[in-house]
């Protein structure tokens, strides 16, 4: 079973656009790739344009298998270097449909919003937050991630 998360960010005009992720959503993983490696507004809009993901990877990477065994095994080792820091998405790896970013209204729409997570990520004014809906608790995604290393 997945530790799944949402992620998203405020655009300018206040209203959130989002993606899910299935695995490795909690903060030592999907936390410290986003805080080290979405960074920048650019990167970040990148990245929910991608739509749904499996897993989220340090680059966004580019159309690739969705699983290592859909590659011949004579390729997979080659296949497996070449994408392990890759996002691999449903849409975009999988052809699925359906998997496109949601657009809420506000930050309040999109953390009562339920998509099965144990984590929700948001980018606002240059700044990484965290929620852990268990216990509902905004926390600062540097500080977190820092504390957890």
């Amino acid at each position: 079973m997945g530790t799944r998360s949402t992620i998203g960010y405020v655009d300018e005009n206040g209203f959130v656009k989002a993606i899910y992720c299935h695995w490795d959503g909690y903060p030592e993983h999907n936390g410290r790739i986003l805080r080290d490696h979405y960074r920048t507004p650019d990167k970040i809009v990148k990245l929910i344009a991608l739509g749904d993901l499996s897993s989220l990877g340090p680059e966004i990477g580019r159309k690739h298998a969705f699983s290592p065994f859909e590659v011949p095994e004579a390729e997979r080792a080659a296949y497996e270097a070449r994408t392990e820091n890759w996002c691999t998405a449903y849409g975009r790896d999988r052809g699925e449909t359906g998997t496109k970013a949601q657009k809420f209204k506000d930050i309040f729409e999109f953390i009562a919003d339920d998509r099965g997570q144990d984590y929700t990520y948001l980018f606002k004014e240059g700044k990484w937050y965290c929620w852990d809906v268990y216990n509902i608790k905004q926390v600062d995604l540097y500080a977190m991630v820092d504390e957890l290393a």
